[in-house]
């Protein structure tokens, strides 16, 4: 029972980690650009989405309410 315990845990572990996909670090300055300009249009992406949400909603809290940001 422990060990499949033990299992069951480290296989919750392990795919929590892989929910987060791998991206190397740029290497050129071409790189770190587009890097930069993607990071960019996702945060004004999210910033859109979060004038149209309820204020009150749970999904607002958890996607919009950033701590230190000045909204």
């Amino acid at each position: 029972m422990t060990r499949v315990l033990t299992f069951l845990l480290a296989a919750a572990a392990l795919s929590a980690c892989a929910a987060q996909p791998y991206e190397p670090e740029p290497v050129s300055a071409w790189q770190w650009q587009q890097r930069q300009e993607r990071i960019e249009r996702q945060e004004a992406e999210r910033l859109r989405r979060c004038e149209t949400m309820d204020k009150q909603s749970e999904r607002y809290a958890r996607e919009c309410a950033r701590t230190g940001a000045s909204q």
